[in-house]
């Protein structure tokens, strides 16, 4: 009996086979930071990636990065904040005969909108930011997920949706994508697709909101500093920023055959965020 049940369990610790080479994935907001270094770990994985952004040069680059067009991989300059833009890019992309099979929703942010009694006008573009973009994109990508019975969907959502600091607006938003995330999940599970949230916390990206050479940072760098050091001292257990790289590969996991179980996961990558 002990032997059959060491045996079972040795079958378990093999050699994880992702199952996703030449699959076809999109990621949005990819010309930098968390969306870029996903599509460079999906090409590592010789996935197909079609990248999407405002900015043509950068996309460029990660193609490039990513092994080239020859590779198969493909870019899609456009602003999805555009109205219909999101629907628009989202059928264009089918039409390309590109398809996705995997889906990685990385657009998102504050657009500087702090002031918690903002006008409902401000909230409602961090909303679109944030959720709106993914939920009008899901609706032209699913069906064809349904009907080849396997699909991933991952939203990059933020440790804000749960400890809600900083910007209202946003963490409110992210929130909304969570609550997202997991009925969507339960409604097409039984299709074969598997939708998931990461919740990565505070990442380190150039002339981001954590480089001291940021236009919001550069003019008073010790106040920045002071600032930085007292938030790594209070909410980061692990004493420092993230990188993208270290959020990449849960990316890649949840888009696997092995996260088959993962339906409305949201996993929180954040360093030990208090």
């Amino acid at each position: 009996m002990g032997s059959k049940a060491a045996n079972k369990t040795s079958e378990l610790f093999v050699k994880m086979d992702l199952g996703i080479k030449d699959k076809r994935v999109l990621v949005t907001g990819a010309s930098q930071g968390i969306g870029r270094a996903i599509a460079l770990a999906f090409a590592k994985e010789e996935c197909k990636v079609s990248v999407v952004s405002r900015r043509k040069e950068q996309l460029e680059k990660v193609v490039e990065e990513m092994g080239g067009l020859e590779k198969g991989h493909d870019y899609y300059v456009a602003n999805l904040m555009d109205p219909g833009n999101p629907t628009r890019v989202a059928k264009d992309l089918l039409e390309r005969n590109f398809g996705c099979d995997i889906v990685v929703h990385n657009v998102g942010g504050t657009l500087e909108v702090r002031d918690i009694i903002s006008p409902v006008e401000d909230w409602e573009k961090v909303w679109m930011y944030n959720a709106g973009i993914p939920i009008e994109m899901n609706r032209i990508l699913i069906p064809p997920m349904k009907e080849q019975k396997w699909g991933r969907i991952i939203h990059i959502s933020s440790i804000s949706a749960v400890g809600l600091r900083g910007c209202g607006p946003y963490g409110a938003a992210k929130a909304y994508l969570n609550a997202y995330t997991n009925v969507l999940g339960k409604a097409v599970a039984k299709d074969g697709i598997v939708v998931s949230a990461i919740m990565p916390g505070s990442i380190y990206a150039p002339l981001g909101p954590w480089d001291e050479n940021s236009e919001k940072n550069k003019n008073d760098k010790a106040a920045f500093y002071k600032k930085k050091d007292d938030f790594l001292w209070h909410h980061q257990a692990i004493g420092r920023l993230g990188e993208a790289e270290e959020i990449a590969p849960f990316a890649v996991f949840l888009a696997s055959n092995q996260a088959s179980f993962a339906t409305g996961a949201i996993v929180p990558v954040d360093g030990g965020t208090e």
